[in-house]
């Protein structure tokens, strides 16, 4: 009886180490106030299953500059350059409070920043 129990609780934890390892890394908290590589504050909120990036101050303080959804432990999505309104496949990843953002045009033309969160 008792080498059963300790059977199953040993099955039991074993497929629980196996659900967490199969389980997906859930992204890091993007929501906030972010200050850009050029000093501007960027304020990402929550647009329906996505995240916004909007310019709050600056020469294009107002302007919606990027569209991000989680994917995995990061976001993918678009970045637009608010310079010239070109748009690029973007991602992000958070690690405490900075936030690395990449964009990239045809892929292999990729330019990264690194905004500090506020």
């Amino acid at each position: 009886m008792i080498g059963t129990v300790r059977n199953i609780r040993m099955v039991a934890g074993a497929i629980g180490a196996l659900v967490m390892m199969s389980a997906p890394a859930l992204a890091a908290d993007i929501e906030g106030n972010w200050t850009t590589l050029s000093g501007e504050t960027a304020a990402i909120t929550a647009c329906g299953s996505s995240f916004c990036i909007t310019l709050k101050t600056g020469a294009h303080a107002g302007k919606q500059i990027g569209k991000l959804a989680p994917d995995g432990s990061g976001y993918k999505g678009t970045i637009v350059d608010p310079a010239d309104d070109k748009e690029y496949s973007g991602s992000a990843d958070v690690n405490g409070a900075v936030l690395t953002l990449k964009g990239c045009a045809l892929i292999v033309f990729c330019k990264t920043q690194e905004w500090h969160r506020q």
